[in-house]
């Protein structure tokens, strides 16, 4: 269904409505980049340093997913990761990652996914997160839970720090890298591993799910973490910043609560939202 006015409609469905356009996105730009990898990389090039990198899938799997936004609501604005702020005059802001770990997909490692999120007024209410190569999926809307496939999520059961399964992710700057391996140094003697498996949007969809017990990550972009973190929260996690910061550039926490006090206070003595 088309809108393009500016109101728009209250309540569950109007989320629902958004998270079932997101959801048909994010399964055709998955499609595009599946097919694009198995006929060859093509051309990669770089952003902010050498290992930034970005492909032509990247760029087809965004063009590809915001025109299918425009077609559908051509009033909304889109942020994309690779194309910027696309305007518009609805309440409805659309995060876009058309393939979040581009390193991974490069090297044909299969840990790399769609994202796309819907926010009405600053505040996300839906979110779509599909690993591209296993076809996996993981949703969510605000008050109506996490799923993958048709299977509602609950995060992990672990109550002890100590024993628990930590994934995050580095930055691509030099200095933000070194200030996040002595992070993970000062974490490790307290946990029982790190996985750093390089997509947050993925990341975030197993802490949901309680395939790892918790995630943290500074440096992350909104687009990064719209969609997963609605996920995650929507599983039960509690998702924020350290120091009653929410989440955002500085700090991207996501763990049950009975995790959340003990690795926000590692963190927060590491001073890990500084890197």
């Amino acid at each position: 269904m088309k809108q393009g006015v500016d109101s728009v409609p209250a309540g569950r469905t109007f989320a629902w409505e958004l998270c079932d356009l997101a959801v048909a996105a994010a399964r055709e730009a998955a499609d595009l980049v599946r097919a694009q990898r198995a006929g060859g990389i093509g051309h990669v090039a770089t952003k902010s340093t050498d290992t930034d990198v970005v492909t032509s899938a990247d760029r087809a799997a965004e063009r590809l997913i915001t025109d299918r936004l425009r077609h559908a609501r051509p009033a909304d604005r889109i942020l994309g990761e690779e194309s910027g702020t696309h305007a518009g005059r609805s309440p409805v802001n659309w995060l876009v990652d058309p393939i979040d770990g581009t390193v991974n997909y490069v090297y044909g490692l299969g840990h790399y996914g769609v994202s796309i999120a819907a926010q009405v007024n600053g505040v996300t209410v839906a979110g779509v997160v599909r690993d591209i190569d296993s076809g996996a999926q993981w949703h969510a809307v605000r008050g109506g839970g996490a799923w993958r496939d048709d299977r509602r999520l609950t995060g992990s059961a672990v109550t002890d720090l100590g024993v628990a399964l930590v994934a995050t992710g580095f930055g691509y700057q030099p200095q933000r890298r070194a200030r996040q391996g002595a992070v993970v140094a000062g974490l490790l003697p307290h946990i029982r591993d790190i996985r750093r498996f390089g997509s947050a949007a993925l990341d975030l969809c197993l802490a949901a799910e309680g395939l790892v017990d918790a995630f943290y990550e500074s440096g992350l972009n909104t687009w990064d973490f719209a969609a997963g973190g609605l996920i995650a929260e929507e599983a039960g996690l509690r998702v924020t910043g350290l120091a009653g910061a929410p989440a955002g550039a500085d700090m991207v926490l996501a763990a049950p609560p009975a995790l959340y006090g003990p690795l926000h206070e590692r963190l927060a003595a590491l001073d890990a939202a500084a890197g």
